[in-house]
Order: structure tokens, then sequence, then C-alpha cells
């Protein structure tokens, strides 16, 4: 009897152990990847970054885990592509203009194109990077551009006409104080996290960012006045980009279902852009924001202002030896041939 209870014990330890080591074994293989943005957590912008770990998760069969850190907590925004190129982070979205001068063929995206739509800036974004293929992202693992939707001025006191921006400190980036200076106002930059804070407090009298932020970042609870005109309608682009060696380090086979979740992925991203925006419109309508539309006057008046930004973007990658007129050129035509979303 002792005997067969030793048999019993051993062969139960047995099947204990062969169903435990496989699993701590896979639990070790397991790919862990930190993926951060600078969205704040419930931005849907930002909700749509976390899923797509969570989709990568699925389709990998819980090969791949995603860590998801929103609202700068891993990395600033401004230092994120320096964190991805040394791989402080694996994965990591935020603006081009967070750091000036390092994708400068990619500031066309940013200039004041009179874009109509998120999804027409996006689309037009990874056109530019599929057409051209700049060097400037080679030390990465590109996963695609994006843009957001046409940015306005969105302001504390009322403007009804290109004059009225006269004197307002208006918050900007690198790339977008010279769309606000050539429009007239004062720019100030400051980062996204700092703004609505320094609206409130006066520090600042407006923002140029797309109509979103109204209701996204809640710059719609002290500002309360937009100025729409077409004439400044810039997008500010995006990156999303992996390490380089964390990408070729990972199994051909996870590569390929992170690449054909990208392709679906930059889809969700257009539309979502273009979302947002009309979410953000309807937003300030219901809360009584005083919307007002330049006419064509205005808008041909603002255009011939923001020229000499065109003008000097050709002239500064011609410096640079870059094509910059080429590109300049092939992104005005793909947007008059481009459905407005």
């Amino acid at each position: 009897m002792k005997y067969c209870k030793g048999i019993f014990l051993a062969v139960c330890l047995a099947v204990l152990v062969a169903g435990v080591l496989p699993a701590s074994a896979s639990a070790a293989d397991v790919i862990r990847l930190k993926y951060t943005s600078f969205m704040p957590p419930t931005h849907p912008i930002s909700l749509l970054s976390d899923q797509w770990g969570k989709e990568l998760e699925k389709r990998t069969n819980g090969r791949v885990k995603v860590a998801y850190f929103p609202a700068g907590t891993l990395v600033s925004a401004n230092q994120t592509y320096d964190g991805v190129v040394k791989g402080i982070v694996d994965v990591g979205f935020s603006i081009m203009s967070y750091t000036p001068g390092r994708m400068p063929l990619s500031e066309v995206i940013v200039l004041p194109l009179g874009y109509k739509s998120g999804g027409q800036a996006t689309r037009m974004a990874n056109a530019f990077y599929q057409k051209f293929k700049p060097k400037e992202y080679d030390d990465v693992k590109l996963f695609y551009l994006h843009a957001h939707g046409p940015g306005f001025f969105h302001t504390k006191k009322a403007v009804n006409k290109i004059e009225d921006l006269k004197g307002l400190r208006i918050k900007s980036d690198a790339n977008t104080s010279k769309v606000v200076a050539a429009a007239g106002a004062s720019p100030t930059t400051m980062p996204m996290l700092e703004t609505y804070d320094a609206l409130k407090r006066g520090l600042a009298d407006g923002v140029l960012l797309p109509m979103e932020t109204l209701k996204g970042w809640k710059f719609g609870e002290v500002c309360k006045y937009t100025y729409v005109n077409h004439g400044n309608a810039y997008g500010n682009g995006f990156f999303i980009a992996m390490n380089k060696d964390r990408w070729n380090s990972l199994p051909k086979d996870i590569q390929q279902i992170i690449d054909k979740l990208n392709e679906e992925w930059f889809e969700k991203q257009a539309k979502l852009w273009s979302w947002v925006d009309e979410d953000g419109l309807e937003f300030a309508q219901k809360t009584g924001q005083k919307i007002v539309y330049a006419d064509a006057a205005e808008e041909a008046k603002m255009r011939e202002r923001m020229k000499p930004l065109l003008d000097n973007y050709v002239k500064s990658m011609k410096e640079k030896g870059l094509p910059g007129e080429e590109v300049l050129k092939w992104c005005q035509n793909w947007l008059k041939n481009a459905l407005a979303n």
C-alpha cells in the first residue's frame, strides 16, 4: 500500500511538473514592449494607441505584451524620439515639432497647406513618406506618420478678422510658431500638458490647434472663441516608431503581424483624427463657443501671409541639399486631388 501511494505521489508530481514547467518557460519567453505617448490617457487617440498593444497581444497569442505609458509618464514628448533611438522605450508616439530640425523634409506636413480634415492630412503625411522615404527616419523602424486636423485659432478674446490676432499670445511649438507670427499674433512656446494651466492663469491668450482640443484637451473651458480660416490650416505631423535594434530582434512572424497591424491601425488613425475634430466642433457648438468663419477675401489674405513660410521651407531644404521644392509641389498637388476626409 505504501508502495502504491508512493507511485501515486510520484505520478502526481510528474504531472504537476509537466504542467508547470512549460508555462514557466513560455512566460520567460514573452516579449515585453514599452510604448510611450504624451496624449492624456482618456483621449480617443490615446485609447487607440492602447488598443494597438492589446490587439498585438491577442494576435500573437500572448507572445508579445505591451505596457502603455500615456501622458508622458515614462518619457516626455520632446524626448520621445531620442528615447526610441536609444532604447529607453521600445515604441514611441509624439510630434515631429518637438524635435525641431530632426525631421527637416517632413516639416512640409506642418506648413499651412489648407487641410480640410485630419483624415486627409494623415493620408497625405503617409503618402509623402511612402513617396520620398526621407532618410531622417533611418535610425528607427517607422510604423507610420499621421497628422491632426486643420489648426485654427482658439482664443479667450473675440477674433472676427485677421487684424484681431495682433498682440495675442498664442501657444505654439517650434514649427507652428512661424504660422502664429505670420498671422500677426505673438507665439509663445510651451508643452501641451502645461497649456491649460497657462491659459487659465492668463499666461497665454489662445492656442493654434485643431477643433478636437476644445474637448480632448479641455481648452474649450478657457477659450470661448474660434476663428476658422483655412488660409492658416496647418496639420502637425506625428510619428509612431520603434527602436531599430528591438525591431530587428523580433521573430519574423512577429514582425509580419506588427506590419499588418500597422496597416490597419493607420486607417483607424486617419478616421479617428477626422472624428475627434467633428466631436470637438459638436462639443463647441453645444457649449456656446462663438465660431467665426472667415470669408473668401479673409482666407486669400491669410494665404498671402503664409506664402513666405512655404518659400522659406523650399529655401531651407535647398540649403540642406534636400528636395524641398519637389516635395512641396507634390504635397500641394496631392491635396488638390484628395477627398476632404
